[in-house]
């Protein structure tokens, strides 16, 4: 005969929880415009991510979010300076104070730049008790030399799910950018300039749906669980 469905002597029934609706659907909701960092990949004179970047940020001006712009130049490479290094703090400060991220990367050798992987690989996982990136949302776009490429947005991807973002369905790319910038490094109204106003449109309204609630959003049942073991531990240790 088979088990009910459930039957589910494997789970800690200490450590696993319903769903609790009053936490995914608070019914205090923060006011402040959204807060949201950009982050680009190129250091050059005309950086066509960094001008795609700030085209983004007057976009999320208009739809009620407060940008801001990291300059990565002078930031050091990982492992090449100390935490305390003011670039880096610069960089894990608005990192801390923002609520949802825009990564901006060239394709460069068909793979995002070592500029902007820098700049995430200086973000680490954990501070202490925080989790800089965790349950933060997060939007990708590159701009291309060449044809549309996607390789920079899926290696981007697979750094928001690691850095356990909220990574948005939408995206942008943005082919041949040098045709697509005015000498005032204003983008031209275009398609690409439109889906790159989607995006922030988008990464918008994930982040006024989530930010309340982010840390509800990634609570782990295995997480719940490790910590409880190892309480348990710690005690028993003790008392022994």
């Amino acid at each position: 005969m088979d088990s009910p469905l459930t039957d589910t002597p494997q789970l800690s029934e200490a450590h696993f929880r319903d769903i609790e609706d009053e936490r995914l659907f608070p019914a205090m909701r923060a006011s402040h415009p959204p807060r949201i960092v950009l982050l680009y990949g190129s250091l050059r004179a005309r950086s066509f991510s960094r001008l795609m970047s700030q085209e983004a940020a007057r976009v999320l001006s208009r739809l009620g979010a407060e940008p801001k712009i990291f300059d990565p130049a002078g930031l050091p490479l990982p492992d090449d300076a100390g935490a305390d290094h003011p670039k880096v703090q610069e960089l894990r400060d608005l990192v801390n104070w923002s609520e949802g991220m825009v990564w901006c990367s060239p394709e460069r050798h068909g793979a995002m730049t070592g500029v902007l992987k820098s700049q995430i690989d200086w973000i680490p996982l954990s501070l202490g008790a925080l989790r800089p990136t965790q349950g933060k949302t997060l939007a990708v776009m590159q701009v291309c030399g060449g044809s549309q490429s996607f390789n920079a947005l899926n290696q981007l991807r697979i750094l928001g799910r690691w850095m356990r973002c909220i990574t948005i369905p939408n995206q942008s790319s943005v082919p041949k950018a040098f045709q697509q910038f005015g000498a005032d490094g204003r983008m031209f109204a275009s398609p690409y300039y439109d889906r790159m106003v989607d995006v922030m449109e988008e990464l918008v309204k994930f982040t006024l749906l989530t930010r309340g609630n982010a840390a509800y959003l990634v609570d782990r049942y295995s997480e719940r669980k490790e910590t409880g073991e190892a309480l348990i531990a710690r005690v028993n240790q003790g008392a022994g």
